[in-house]
């Protein structure tokens, strides 16, 4: 099983969905992105978020909206 890395906590940010461990809420990475910006230029701006947290909400992104969100291969 993999490890969460998304965290909603009711006590942080009022339950906006954040990275693990951090208080950055996962909608930043989306904002980045749609903006043109390099992963790199986020993971600069958030040295809290590790590069591993950044990919693994992707990969569970990309599984969600392929359907195929049982973590195998597409």
């Amino acid at each position: 099983m993999k490890d969460m890395v998304i965290d909603t906590d009711a006590d942080i940010l009022g339950g906006t969905p954040v990275f693990r461990g951090t208080t950055v809420p996962v909608r930043i990475l989306i904002e980045h992105l749609e903006a043109g910006n390099r992963l790199d230029d986020f993971l600069e701006s958030y040295p809290t978020v590790s590069r591993r947290q950044v990919v693994e909400v992707l990969e569970q992104a990309k599984a969600v909206l392929t359907g195929n969100s049982d973590g195998a291969a597409a």
